[in-house]
């Protein structure tokens, strides 16, 4: 009998050596749940409160119901600028983050000398602190003695400026992410590796070059690594704010081009000191997130492959 099981019976029914297992179990796990109370779980309620309140951190809240939450959809027009501008930059990043670490990850799987060397470069950029990479990019961006425009001045192309044209802020901020995809195609590469080779030898033996190959393959094994990205990723593009708040400022850059949701949050809750209305925002946030989840895994039904239940069905 495990110990799990042993815990669900009522108290009244375990021995007494069992209670003590059981005592002794709850000693072991209680600093996990005193800090999953007081740090995770108490601030998730203590924020669900707040949201209904108008608070400056200073005072004490004051109750103003549903206010917030009304005020945020129908008066609030930054409220609909962060998110425009968040969905655009899921739009742009989540596809190429997915097409960019699938390749380096088919790169990174061939079987060369030194390929360790390789996968560890690639993985570098990924475990950079995000402040310390993006005060890097603002200095590669920058439209007079930036890197990149030098570079491009060497083919008689002349730079935009990057970060200060409201045109080229959401790309920029783009990509400085793409920067770090080595860590997605290291889970690309796990996955990649996890793929039958007898496969790809009976497929070799059928005629299939290695594009037909890696079209019938390659990808259709890979689509439940691809899914568990995606989610991730998804996730992580509403939660997006370092790169945004120092590349773009606080305010978002010029007609806040670069205002993400995070940030706007940000303002909300610590410039205009409204920490009442900047917790209804991350409310908001956290409801959209889940709905957008779940429509994702309704969706992987149609497009995710899955050996172990197509054994069962078959």
């Amino acid at each position: 009998m495990t110990v799990l099981t042993r815990l669900s019976r009522s108290w009244t029914q375990l021995s007494a050596s069992e209670r003590r297992e059981a005592l002794a179990g709850y000693l072991f796990i209680s600093p996990w749940i005193v800090g999953f109370v007081v740090f995770f779980f108490g601030p998730i309620v203590a924020s669900f409160v707040l949201s209904f309140t108008r608070w400056n951190i200073v005072g004490s809240p004051q109750w103003v119901g549903l206010s917030n939450y009304e005020r945020i959809f129908t008066q609030d027009p930054f409220f609909r600028k962060a998110v425009t501008v968040t969905l655009k930059y899921a739009v742009l990043y989540l596809p190429l983050e997915v097409v960019f670490g699938i390749l380096i990850a088919v790169v990174l799987n061939q079987k060369l000398r030194g390929i360790g060397v390789f996968r560890t470069l690639y993985y570098m950029p990924y475990i950079v602190p995000k402040v310390a990479s993006s005060l890097v990019w603002v200095w590669v961006l920058n439209p007079r003695y930036g890197l990149l425009n030098t570079m491009l001045s060497w083919f008689g192309i002349n730079g935009p400026s990057w970060l200060s044209d409201p045109d080229w802020v959401l790309p920029s901020i783009v990509m400085m992410a793409l920067w770090g995809v080595g860590g997605s195609a290291v889970i690309y590469l796990a996955g990649l590796q996890n793929v039958p080779a007898q496969l790809y030898e009976a497929a070799a033996v059928d005629g299939a070059n290695r594009l037909q190959q890696f079209v019938s393959i390659t990808l259709p094994m890979l689509t439940p690594t691809i899914f568990f990205q995606l989610v991730l990723g998804l996730i992580g593009t509403f939660q997006t704010f370092t790169p945004a708040f120092i590349a773009a400022g606080r305010s978002g850059g010029p007609l806040q081009s670069g205002l993400f949701y995070m940030l706007y949050i940000y303002n909300r809750s610590f410039e205009s000191m409204r920490m009442g209305y900047g917790a209804a925002l991350a409310w908001i946030m956290t409801v959209f997130i889940m709905i957008l989840t779940v429509l994702v895994f309704r969706s992987s039904k149609y497009w995710v492959y899955y050996e172990a239940e197509r054994k069962r069905t078959t």
